[in-house]
């Protein structure tokens, strides 16, 4: 086998011209096969079921890869010609599935979900069919997540060139799962920014953006909790279409998984914090404002008595008793001395109490390092 096949209808060092139509997201279904082995390896960018056909080889590695679902006869053409089973192919065009992982008679059917980059909480589908010799991936629109693994196709000297067809999907699923630690990291970004924001400046929005981030957690760890279980499936279980060999590289996958997961639950209790010190933060805000309103009018209080008393209209003609300071000289002068004098010593005694010029000690800035997300 040289380095590229030279197959029938294949141009360019076997590679098949790029179909020049305009393609949409999922109104249209593209089909891209790359066929490999130890010794070469043939490209189809955009191929046919003819092509497909010319691909498959028994001493080869198929790799049949398909954007879109909306040409039903053209999946159904290509779930008739490799034999795929009735039931999987209905989860294939139901884009809403859990991951999971089940074995049919000749084949093995697996979904996953692949985040989005750039879109919090959005994922899109993943299907992936290991035969003999072949494996199939369906996605629901384009996504620039599989060009790694085709590079790696393409290295003479890569593993997975000599390695049977599960050991592709392990890319594929090792490719999943480690795209989730980006959008966590930027979820205990975003967790970090709003602990700060709750602390210094906690208005109700900030309220709202974390109730946002606590659902996108959830919507993260319903994907991953299944996704998990799905891999420890295809570990511990004794599947025709995963090979011993392909065991140990699952099991590093199924680590990977088992992180996020720890990832999510310490930002799920981060973001439940983060709610409670919102709360917290207003409330001692709201109790710091009657604090100061209290001290407003608990120095206002002698205030007005002493406005008070000498507001009486005694008569100091009739007695020399009758408030013998409004005839003083300094008597205002006094009033308001002593006025003066009861309000510095109220603030005082306030201070010495620790009434006054003291912060909460959950209001001072602080900073917050999130848990490693990267993976090992």
């Amino acid at each position: 086998m040289a380095d590229h096949y030279a197959l029938p209808g294949l141009r360019d060092a076997g590679t098949l011209p790029p179909d020049k139509r305009p393609f949409a997201d999922t109104t249209t279904t593209r089909l891209s096969a790359i066929a490999y082995d130890r010794h070469g390896i043939v490209e189809a960018p955009d191929c046919t079921l003819d092509d497909i056909g010319q691909l498959k080889r028994p001493d080869t590695i198929l790799w049949v890869h398909v954007e879109g679902k909306g040409d039903k006869r053209r999946l159904q053409a290509l779930g008739e010609a490799f034999g795929l089973h009735g039931l999987a192919m209905e989860d294939v065009l139901e884009v809403h599935q859990r991951p999971k992982a089940e074995e049919y008679e000749d084949h093995l059917f697996i979904v996953a979900r692949i985040a989005q980059p750039g879109v919090p909480g959005q994922t899109q589908q993943v299907a992936v069919f290991i035969g003999e010799g072949y494996i199939l991936t369906f996605q629901e629109y384009p996504q620039e997540w599989l060009e790694p693994v085709r590079r790696r196709l393409r290295q003479q000297s890569a593993r997975v060139r000599g390695q049977p067809a599960d050991y592709l999907a392990y890319l594929l699923l090792d490719r999943i799962v480690n795209g989730y630690f980006p959008v966590l990291e930027a979820q205990g970004d975003e967790l970090e920014a709003l602990e700060c924001r709750a602390l210094n400046h906690p208005g109700h929005e900030v309220f709202e953006e974390v109730h946002g981030a606590k659902r996108r957690l959830l919507a993260n760890r319903r994907i991953l909790w299944p996704l998990r279980d799905m891999l420890a499936r295809l570990v511990q279980g004794d599947m025709r279409f995963v090979s011993p060999d392909t065991h140990i590289y699952l099991r590093d996958c199924y680590d990977h998984a088992v992180q996020l997961m720890d990832i999510i639950e310490t930002y799920r209790e981060i973001a439940a914090e983060v709610s409670e010190l919102y709360l917290a933060s207003v409330s001692t805000r709201l109790n710091e404002t009657m604090k100061v309103l209290t001290i407003i009018a608990t120095l206002f209080m002698p205030l007005g008595f002493i406005t008070g008393l000498y507001g009486m209209n005694f008569d100091t003609g009739v007695s020399a008793w009758n408030m013998p300071e409004l005839g003083w000289r300094f008597g205002y002068p006094f009033a308001l001395t002593l006025m003066a004098v009861t309000v510095a010593l109220l603030l005082l005694y306030f201070k010495r109490k620790g009434w006054i010029g003291r912060r909460a000690a959950f209001l001072q800035p602080a900073t917050s390092t999130p848990p490693d997300s990267t993976a090992s």
